[in-house]
């Protein structure tokens, strides 16, 4: 038996893996470009994607557009015929235009969480590019896809489900992340299965879900393709590449962290994320750190009153700064323990399902 191909409309990925956006500058096009020519989804992640760009601290919206182009253009040039896609988080204040920018350079798929997408179709109609957005529960992806059912006669071509144990920022409460009992992502998974099926029978569209969130081998893929998930979303472990687009220190943060150095952060934009505990985890639990410099980039994000500014937290980190910075990672990110060829990767994560799903 060999692992199903993961289809998303006409888009058909031989190995049912997407690999997450990971921002800032986590996954540009380097580990996009790789994952899709092994035959997976390779996702740039949008957020502030111009920090390297000459004018990204006095023009931040222009930057990030003209970053967000370069990187799709090579991207594409290195995985010419590979399923390419691009993370925008929804409480960012350029959305549409970064979304629009995308859609004109022809992106394969959209992929949209922190926050209700909400206009998303009306930003992509005319296009052959995909949506899927990002949801913690059955309720999440009922009410997205009621909405945009309802205005714009258009259900997602996908739903990717991010449970607890994900890196970077959640869909869930602190309260619930602090409880003994976190909701199970398998539960999860059939939960938004049931809540996409009067959907999928009215619009005849079949909608695949996706798991996400603490899947770390390939075994865990086969699990989730035995509950009826279409594919998966790995983050964390496309860290540890080579053609991970951050910095080498970044990748060994990874590999020296332990399970008790992984925690929950307060994210200035008010979901909680996790990360490693590091001197600037600390510092910000003891007092404000004060901010030199806006980017009006997240929607949510007040700087009289935020504890410190997540843009440079996470470019100090992605830049090799790593004790100065804040490293987003999943539950099972101590469990890295070399850096590896994406091939190598896919390879290992498609056997080991495989294996598991022959046995």
């Amino acid at each position: 038996m060999k692992l199903p191909h993961l289809k998303i409309g006409d888009l058909v990925a031989k190995v049912p893996i997407i690999q997450g956006g990971m921002g800032i500058g986590v996954s540009l096009s380097g580990l996009a470009s790789a994952v899709a020519n092994e035959g997976g989804i390779g996702v740039i992640s949008g957020v502030q994607i111009g920090y390297r760009e000459d004018d990204f601290k006095t023009n931040n919206d222009v930057a990030n557009v003209r970053g967000l182009v370069k990187e799709i253009r090579r991207a594409r040039n290195l995985s010419p015929k590979g399923i390419l896609g691009v993370n925008m988080m929804a409480a960012v204040n350029n959305y549409k235009e970064m979304v629009k920018e995308a859609v004109k350079e022809k992106i394969d798929i959209i992929i949209s969480g922190a926050g209700l997408p909400k206009n998303l179709p009306e930003l992509v109609m005319g296009s052959s590019t995909k949506i899927a957005p990002i949801v913690s529960s059955g309720k999440a992806a009922t009410i997205i896809t009621k909405m945009w059912d309802r205005k714009y006669k258009y259900i997602p071509d996908a739903v990717i489900v991010e449970g607890p144990k994900a890196g970077g920022h959640l869909g869930f409460s602190l309260d619930q992340l602090n409880s003994i009992k976190l909701p199970s992502l398998q539960e999860l998974v059939k939960e938004v299965i049931e809540a996409l099926k009067p959907f999928e029978e009215r619009y005849k569209k079949n909608v695949p879900v996706i798991a996400a969130g603490g899947i770390y081998t390939g075994t865990d893929i086969a699990k989730f393709l035995n509950i009826g998930a279409d594919g998966v979303q790995m983050s964390t472990r496309f860290v540890g590449t080579e053609e991970c687009d951050a910095h080498l220190n970044f990748k060994k943060a990874y590999i020296s962290a332990g399970e008790e150095d992984i925690q929950i952060v307060k994210s200035p934009v008010g979901m909680p994320g996790r990360a490693i505990r590091n001197a600037f985890v600390k510092a910000v639990e003891e007092q404000k750190l004060k901010i030199s410099r806006c980017y009006n980039c997240l929607k949510p994000c007040n700087p009289a009153t935020t504890p410190y500014c997540i843009s440079d937290a996470l470019i100090n980190s992605v830049k090799g700064d790593t004790e100065n910075g804040l490293v987003f990672i999943g539950t099972n990110g101590y469990r890295m323990k070399e850096i590896v060829t994406v091939k190598a990767l896919i390879k290992e994560l498609v056997d080991e399902a495989v294996e598991f799903l022959n046995s």
